[in-house]
């Protein structure tokens, strides 16, 4: 027996999904169905196993849970929110099962030590710019707008007092309202191309070359960059501690998996690579 699966224009044949069941219990194609909603992949049968390895994952849990004599006790969040008895009792068996150390002073200064980049504030660039535009994709237009900011750019090189002007009257970007000022800037609020190049730009002068990026040329003056600094350990452990933390539990978690789906009869699907909200 077959199901279609496709769009209306260009259906084309799946063959059905063998049943999945975990030591005997069938994990119904309905429950597949209505799970597959959270679990977003690049064709329906990708999604339909990702949504029914999520469920063997819960029934290995909750299995596991029972064998144990767990009694669920729903906890209530802030806002109210009720736990089911299901995620209780795997809340409970995780907690009571998968122990993971506490990451200790010397564990997360060595973690800082390696990271140190990720401890410390971005720069930011006080930036002014003309854009010439250009399509990317227009070669002629492309030449034509190098040629005008060659221009603009030369004219600039010899008198910079004159840049607010010449943005007013060149710039395609909504800035040269404003003399062509972006005002601060930091990562990601630029193209990449044009942010990739303002640490090589000296502060002060206008840029002797034009930056190039998908929108055209542009014409730059940096007035300044304001140095990130870097945040001290004693300000960045607490952080690191839950992070390490964290990822320690995922992995003892994955584990622990690992090893009751060793012990389980799984049948039609495989949890090679699963990767379920509940250890993800």
């Amino acid at each position: 027996m077959t199901e279609i699966i496709g769009t209306s224009s260009s259906p084309r044949p799946l063959q059905r999904p063998d049943e999945v069941r975990v030591d005997g219990v069938v994990i119904p194609r309905s429950a597949i169905a209505r799970e597959i909603q959270h679990h977003s992949a690049k064709t329906p049968v990708d999604a339909w196993r990702a949504a029914a390895r999520a469920l063997v994952v819960r029934e290995l849990l909750l299995a596991e849970a029972r064998r144990l004599g767990i009694d669920p006790k729903p906890a209530t969040d802030a806002d109210g929110t009720r736990e089911t008895d299901e995620e209780a009792l795997i809340r409970a068996l995780l907690e009571r099962e998968v122990m993971v150390p506490n990451a200790d002073t010397a564990t997360c200064r060595r973690y800082f030590e390696r990271n140190r980049t990720a401890f410390r504030s971005d720069d930011l660039y006080e930036v002014s710019h003309i854009l010439i535009p250009a399509p990317a994709t227009d070669e002629t237009r492309r030449s034509a707008a190098r040629a005008e900011a060659e221009a603009v750019l030369r004219c600039l090189i010899s008198d910079g007092a004159a840049f607010e002007d010449m943005a007013r009257a060149h710039s395609a970007c909504p800035s040269r309202d404003v003399g062509g000022s972006l005002g601060q800037i930091g990562p990601g609020q630029t193209a990449p191309e044009f942010e990739a190049a303002l640490p090589a730009i000296v502060p002060g002068p206008v840029h002797p070359e034009l930056v190039s990026t998908r929108y055209g040329f542009h014409i730059v003056r940096v007035a300044q960059r304001i140095a990130g600094a870097e945040m001290p350990f004693e300000a960045a452990e607490a952080a690191i501690a839950a992070h390490l933390e964290v990822t320690s539990w995922h992995i003892a978690v994955r584990q622990y998996l690992s090893l009751l789906a060793g012990k389980a009869d799984i049948r039609g699907v495989t949890l090679e690579g699963a990767a379920t909200p509940l250890v993800q």
